[in-house]
């Protein structure tokens, strides 16, 4: 399993940078990019922030040792239709928690909690993956 401090180290030997000029790109000592290398410290995510611009990777490769896989929809017309459908099934899906609640506890409060929980779900969902 690769760790924090061997995917430092491979990056920045990939890159054919130093540790000495990997600690001047980041004004730290070059003992701290060695620590962080060999497993003695780790670094703060600011700093690794600053490792992964610095190593012209990303977080992700720095933490995990690859780069996550993402698909970016750069198509305008396909980007505004996604976002039509996915606001209509988000509105059928809220509306139909609260009939279902409706219908099985005969409540408009209950309704009316399921409808805005199911809100709070879109919400988080949006949050986590959707502007990440």
């Amino acid at each position: 399993m690769a760790t924090v401090g061997n995917n430092i180290r491979h990056y920045r030997e990939k890159a054919g940078i130093s540790q000495e000029a990997l600690a001047e790109k980041l004004s730290v000592t070059r003992q701290a990019v060695s620590n962080w290398e060999l497993g003695k410290t780790e670094p703060d995510i600011d700093t690794l922030h600053r490792i992964a611009d610095a190593l012209g990777v990303t977080i992700e490769e720095i933490v995990y040792g690859y780069e996550r896989k993402t698909t970016v929809i750069h198509s305008h017309n396909t980007t505004q239709t996604i976002e039509k459908a996915s606001s209509h099934g988000i509105g059928f899906g809220c509306a139909l928690a609260m009939v279902i609640s409706y219908v099985k506890w005969q409540s408009i409060g209950w309704a009316i909690l399921h409808g805005a929980m199911s809100w709070g779900y879109v919400i988080y969902y949006f949050i986590k993956y959707v502007k990440a």
